[in-house]
């Protein structure tokens, strides 16, 4: 005997599950999470394994005894909100901290709305956020990477990024030619040989994660292009009124959390669009105000924020572009 089973749409036809789409995300993260052990050395392992059982504990824990509902921590959810929380974070952040930010990023951003699929916002972005804003000091130490079996070329334990000294250094009235000795080459931009959170500072190794996710079909090319696409005409513009005030549009794109959070967080397929229209208008939105907070905003980066705000009018977009319907 069979049973039918009565749901609503939309009805996919797919060999993917909610497991592989995560699998794959992991995978294509593993890049990245090499490159951070290799210039931050333990620090960056033992932070992100700290990061993930904690996100999964808490998501056990919640569900065991609050919601008594199904346990998930086998679906993966958990483990990409606490490798991407870890990303998000500077190598040498407590491990107190780290979990705090799991218990806000599970426990608040993301079961409190229900669980997986449920939640407004990007969890690991809302636990990142909290950090910030909670641990500025804490969350604004960047360690100076120091590469393993290389001779060290510096005794400096901490660093500004190159958002934070192009940041300071027009605020403290310095023009760009006079700045730009101090910001790394774009080479070590692309290889990761720079001050940041852990999992952002090489954006070669995230662009070849990010191949693996188009490969596997896992993303689309909406959010990325109409993100990058936004940010790069913005930046140029401004660069062509003033180039001795604002810098080149691609160093906006290989330096800080721009690569990271347009392939792996913008991309999140629960808090951003679902039509190809509204992810379009997503990812304008997103490079838009990422540029505004980077270039005239308090803080030097702005892709946490930009994201978690076009998350809010995610329900807006996807009500204003439906998905043809069905015949």
């Amino acid at each position: 005997m069979s049973t039918l089973i009565i749901s609503g749409s939309p009805h996919i036809h797919t060999d993917q599950s909610v497991q592989k789409i995560m699998m794959g995300v992991i995978y294509a993260l593993i890049p990245a999470f090499l490159v951070s052990i290799y210039f931050f050395g333990l620090d960056a392992l033992l932070l992100t394994v700290v990061s993930v059982a904690s996100c999964m504990l808490f998501e056990y824990l919640i569900q065991k005894y609050l919601i008594k509902g199904e346990i998930t921590i086998t679906d993966g959810s958990a483990v990409i909100t606490g490798i991407l929380l870890a990303f998000n974070v500077p190598s040498n952040l407590p491990i107190w901290i780290i979990i705090i930010g799991a218990f806000v990023s599970i426990g608040i951003a993301k079961m409190a709305f229900g669980g997986l699929g449920k939640n407004i916002f990007n969890p690991a972005l809302v636990g990142r956020v909290f950090l910030l804003l909670s641990f500025p000091v804490q969350m604004t130490s960047w360690p100076v990477p120091r590469p393993l079996f290389m001779p060290q070329l510096t005794d400096a334990v901490t660093g500004p990024t190159a958002l934070g000294i192009l940041k300071e250094g027009l605020g403290a009235g310095k023009s760009l030619e006079e700045l730009l000795p101090q910001l790394p080459t774009y080479v070590n931009d692309l290889m990761g040989n720079q001050g940041g959170s852990l999992g952002e500072v090489s954006a070669i190794a995230l662009l070849i994660g990010a191949a693996y996710l188009f490969y596997k079909k896992i993303i689309t090319w909406h959010i990325p292009v109409a993100y990058l696409g936004s940010a790069f005409i913005f930046a140029a513009i401004l660069h062509l009124i003033n180039p001795s005030l604002y810098i080149t549009p691609f160093f906006h794109l290989i330096t800080g959390g721009m690569i990271l959070g347009v392939f792996y967080m913008a991309t999140d397929m629960v808090s951003s669009p679902m039509s190809p229209r509204g992810m379009l208008i997503f990812g304008f939105g997103c490079g838009i105000i990422t540029m505004l907070i980077r270039i005239w905003g308090s803080y030097p980066e702005g892709v946490s924020f930009a994201i978690l705000l076009m998350n809010a009018v995610t329900p807006l977009i996807n009500r204003g572009f439906k998905p043809a319907r069905f015949g």
